[in-house]
């Protein structure tokens, strides 16, 4: 596989942050009964990649595998839901490659003091903010890659989730004016930390103008590049798909409409371009509007209403933004990278007011 210069890369591990230490003593017998191979001994460091689930590499001697919880501390209703995630990657993995198989799930707290679950350990690149160098000035592999995101949300909107026995997972009706309603309720419980008035705002705009919904599919509702692991010898094929711990049933536009919310574009403004975690900004990258239209022609979905979702999408990762600054704020994070997460939650709401005033909804 191709070499990654790493001064170029994030690390793909850490040594463990001091708050996600694990207790190895209660830990190591633990896995070593319930994963299949476990000779050698065991070493564990942490993802580097990920602000709010912890993710880590355990290594028993040659073999592999990837465990996740939880933050420590109090946690939003709702959020960091690793049964939910394991239920889903359970189901998902027979009939759809990118998602990895999972060993088993932990919800016995006086192990790590949080549910957890193991999965398998996949191998390839995760493309961040900057395009690693040997992939530089590649507009036809960035246009590829651009297709390979749509297509592979068009073929995870189109699985049959009744047929893999996810049919309980969420409750479809009225799900957008719930998800607008609850993360209202989410801003209201950290906006002490700060006030934003435009975020106010954008939740009554949103409110008021719920479109009528397409026909429920899976929803991953985080699907973004840095979540996505390609292969090194061909970047616009996709290994595998991460951080499933909020998939549902709902709309299929709110899943596009989180992809805009992290696509910039060459013309956006410094301020949007600095939320950015990936650069599709790049010439070859897909715009924002060759997304929705490829979206469309290959799903065959209406998406006229498409600049709703994507402030229902800007608004609610403010949101999110914010939750992360608190657990920082509060020590349940020590990741400095969320230092200045209050300012993208700013930064946030003005480019979802921008979408909501271009827009003629």
């Amino acid at each position: 596989m191709t070499s990654i210069p790493t001064r170029w890369t994030e690390p793909e591990t850490v040594t463990v942050r001091p708050e996600a230490v694990l207790d190895l003593q209660i830990l190591e017998p633990f896995l070593r009964a319930r994963l299949p191979q476990t000779d050698g001994p065991l070493s564990v460091v942490q993802f580097a990649g990920g602000r709010a689930n912890l993710t880590y590499l355990i290594s028993f001697g040659p073999h592999e595998y990837v465990l996740r919880r939880p933050p420590s501390g109090p946690l939003a209703p709702g959020a960091y839901d690793m049964a939910r995630e394991f239920r889903v990657l359970s189901a998902l993995s027979p009939v759809f490659p990118p998602a990895s198989r999972t060993f088993f799930f932990c919800d016995d707290v006086s192990v790590l003091g949080a549910p957890f679950f193991v999965m398998e350990r996949r191998k390839g690149l995760v493309i961040h903010k900057e395009m690693p160098p040997t992939y530089l000035n590649q507009p036809a592999l960035y246009r590829r890659l651009s297709e390979a995101m749509i297509d592979t949300l068009v073929d995870f909107h189109a699985i049959d989730y009744k047929a893999i026995g996810l049919e309980t997972l969420g409750k479809p009706d009225g799900f957008v004016e719930r998800q607008v309603n609850g993360w209202i309720k989410r801003w209201e419980r950290v906006k002490e930390s700060r006030e934003i008035p435009l975020m106010d705002e954008l939740g009554r705009w949103l409110l008021a103008r719920i479109p009528p919904s397409a026909a429920p599919t899976l929803l991953h509702n985080d699907y973004k590049l840095d979540n996505m692991m390609v292969d090194p010898d061909d970047i616009a094929r996709i290994i595998a798909i991460f951080d499933w711990d909020q998939c549902t049933l709902g709309d299929p536009l709110v899943d596009l409409g989180l992809l805009l919310n992290y696509w910039t574009e060459a013309t956006d403004s410094p301020e949007r371009k600095y939320l950015s975690r990936a650069p599709h900004d790049l010439p070859g990258f897909y715009t924002r509007a060759e997304v929705v239209e490829r979206y469309a022609q290959k799903s065959g979905r209406d998406v006229s209403a498409i600049p709703f979702y994507e402030t229902f999408a800007l608004w609610k990762t403010a949101t999110v933004c914010m939750q992360l600054f608190v657990l920082y704020q509060n020590g349940q994070l020590q990741d400095e990278m969320l230092h200045d997460f209050s300012q993208r939650s700013v930064y946030l709401a003005e480019a979802a007011h921008d979408v909501a005033q271009r827009s003629s909804l």
